[in-house]
C-alpha cells in the first residue's frame, strides 16, 4: 500500500480592497496639518495683538510722561542736552486774521433805459472815467418826434383855452346887463378849466417826451473803472433789460472780511471807545503786504449757519494795488499788550491737564511748570501766567525730559576749530595706539628727554651742501 501524503497548497492571500483602516490614517494626517497650520496662524495673531497692545501701551505712557513712544522715563542715564530760550517781557499786538474779499463801495450796471438803436460808445474798455463822462447814445429821433407831437398839441389847447377864456369874460358881462341865462356862464366857465387841464397833460407828454431824449445820451455817474462792454454799437437795446458797461469805483474801496462772534465783543469795545483799528490787507499766498487801511463798518447781525459776523474796511487805493473781487487776507489790529510776558512757540507743550514748560532751575534741572497761554503771534505766545521775564525754558530737547531731570544747556554751536597752544600753533594730533607703540630714536644730540620750553623759539634746521637733510648718527629717520 502507499502511502500518499496530501501535497500542501501554499497559503492563498485574498486581494482586499483598500479598507478604512487605511482612509483613517489619512484623516489623521489631514487633521495634524491643519492643527499645526492653526497653530501657526493663531501664533502670529497673539504676536501682533501683543505688539499693538505694548504700543498703544507705550504711546499712552509717552503722552502722560510728556516724552515720544520709546523714550526711557528717567531721561537715559546722564545728562540730557537741550536748548533753551529766555522768558522776556514784549508788547503783544492782538491780531484778528481773516479771509475777506475786495468789494467797491459802488458798483453801477449801466443800462439802457430807453429802447432804440446804440448809436456810439463814448468810452474804451477798461478806461478810468469821471463823473458825468459820456458813455454812450441812442437813436433819439423817434421821441423828438414824439416831443414836437406834444408841443402841437399843447399849442392847440393852449389856443382853445385863451378863447374859452375871452368867451367868458364876455358871458360875465352880459350877465350883470341880464342878456343871457346865468347857466351858460357857468358852463363856459368849466370849458375854461377843460381847457386848462388839457394844457397840463400835454406839458407832461412835452415833459416825457425830453426825459427820453435825455436818456438817449447816456453818461458816467460815478468815478470809476469801465469795464468790457456787453453789446456793440449798431444793435438795438431795451429799456432796463440791456447792460452796456460795469462802472465800479477804484478810490476808495472796500474790503468786507469775517471774524468769529468771539471775537467781537473785543472789537466793538474798541470802536465805542472810538478807537481806529487798523486792518493790512495780504495777498493770497498771506506773504506781500498789498494796503493798508482802517475798520469802517460792522454788519447788523451774526450769520448763524456759521458764527461769524462781517465787518468792512476801507482802503484810499490810490496805487489800484486793490482790484473788485480779489481775494485777500486781512489782519485786524485790535489791541496792544504793553509789557506782556513772552515765551517761543517751541516751549509750549500740551499734556492732559493743559499747557506747560519745562523751567531750567539753577542747579541745571528742569521742572515741570504749567501755565496759562494767550494770543499767540508770529514765534510768540502770551503768558497770562505761570512763568516770570527773566526764566529760562527748554525750547528743544524735550524728548526725554521729566520733572527734577538733569540737563546741559547747549544754546550756541561749538566751533569746530581746534584750540590754540599758548604760541599760536594748533596742536599735533595724537598718535594711533601702534604709532605711540613703536619706540622713536632719541637725537644724537641727548634732548629726547629734555624738558621744552614752550617759549623758546624752534632750532634752525642745519642743510649741508648735498641739498639733503640727514639726521646725525643714531637718529632714527622721521
Amino acid at each position: 500500500m502507499n502511502d500518499t501524503q496530501p501535497q500542501k497548497q501554499p497559503p492563498q492571500t485574498s486581494q482586499k480592497p483598500p479598507s478604512s483602516r487605511g482612509r483613517g490614517a489619512l484623516t489623521k494626517w489631514i487633521f495634524l496639518i491643519a492643527l499645526v497650520v492653526g497653530s501657526y496662524f493663531g501664533w502670529q495673531y497673539w504676536r501682533n495683538h501683543a505688539q499693538t497692545v505694548a504700543q498703544t501701551t507705550a504711546t499712552s505712557t509717552a503722552s502722560t510722561t510728556g516724552g515720544r513712544p520709546g523714550s526711557f522715563g528717567a531721561g537715559g542715564n546722564g545728562p540730557q542736552t537741550v536748548r533753551s530760550a529766555e522768558i522776556v517781557a514784549a508788547d503783544v499786538p492782538i491780531t484778528v486774521n481773516a479771509l475777506g474779499g475786495v468789494t467797491p463801495l459802488v458798483s453801477l450796471n449801466v443800462q439802457a433805459q430807453v429802447s432804440g438803436q446804440l448809436q456810439k460808445l463814448g468810452f474804451t474798455e477798461g478806461q478810468m472815467v469821471k463823473k458825468g463822462d459820456f458813455l454812450a447814445q441812442i437813436d433819439d429821433r423817434p421821441y423828438r418826434a414824439t416831443l414836437a407831437q406834444a408841443q402841437s398839441q399843447l399849442d392847440k389847447d393852449t389856443a382853445l383855452e385863451s378863447q374859452a377864456t375871452s368867451d367868458l369874460t364876455r358871458y360875465q358881462t352880459l350877465i350883470k346887463q341880464d342878456s343871457i341865462a346865468g347857466q351858460q356862464v357857468e358852463d363856459q366857465k368849466f370849458l375854461v378849466k377843460q381847457y386848462a387841464a388839457a394844457m397840463g397833460s400835454d406839458q407832461a407828454l412835452i415833459d416825457a417826451a425830453q426825459l427820453n431824449i435825455d436818456n438817449c445820451h447816456i453818461t458816467s455817474s460815478i468815478d470809476g473803472r469801465a469795464g468790457l462792454k456787453q453789446v456793440d454799437e449798431g444793435n438795438n437795446v431795451q429799456a432796463g433789460s440791456t447792460s452796456i458797461v460795469l462802472i465800479n469805483q477804484m478810490q476808495p474801496i472796500s474790503v468786507v472780511f469775517s471774524i468769529p462772534e468771539d471775537s467781537l465783543s473785543r472789537v466793538l469795545a474798541r470802536m465805542n471807545s472810538g478807537a481806529s483799528l487798523p486792518v493790512t490787507a495780504f495777498d493770497r499766498g498771506n506773504i506781500d503786504k498789498i494796503a493798508t487801511g482802517v475798520l469802517s463798518a460792522v454788519d447788523a447781525q451774526i450769520d448763524s449757519t456759521t458764527g461769524t459776523v462781517k465787518l468792512r474796511a476801507l482802503f484810499d487805493n490810490k496805487d489800484d494795488a486793490l482790484f473788485p473781487q480779489q481775494f485777500v487776507n486781512i489782519s485786524m489790529l485790535v489791541d496792544t499788550v504793553v509789557g506782556a510776558t513772552v515765551a517761543p512757540n517751541s516751549a509750549i507743550q500740551l499734556g492732559i491737564d493743559g499747557s506747560f514748560v519745562y523751567v531750567i532751575n539753577d542747579d541745571q534741572t528742569v521742572s515741570v511748570r504749567a501755565v496759562k497761554t494767550g494770543t499767540v503771534n508770529g514765534e510768540s505766545t502770551l503768558i497770562a501766567s505761570g512763568l516770570k521775564v527773566g526764566e529760562r525754558v527748554v525750547v528743544d530737547g524735550v524728548d526725554r525730559l521729566k520733572e527734577g531731570v538733569k540737563v546741559i544747556v547747549r544754546d550756541t554751536p561749538v566751533a569746530a576749530t581746534a584750540p590754540k597752544t599758548p604760541t599760536g600753533k594748533a596742536p599735533s594730533i595724537p598718535a594711533t595706539p601702534d604709532a605711540q607703540a613703536k619706540p622713536t630714536a632719541a637725537p644724537a644730540d641727548g634732548t629726547a628727554n629734555a624738558p621744552v620750553d614752550p617759549n623758546a623759539p624752534p632750532k634752525k634746521r642745519t642743510h649741508k651742501g648735498d641739498g639733503s637733510n640727514k639726521p646725525a648718527d643714531g637718529a632714527a629717520a622721521p
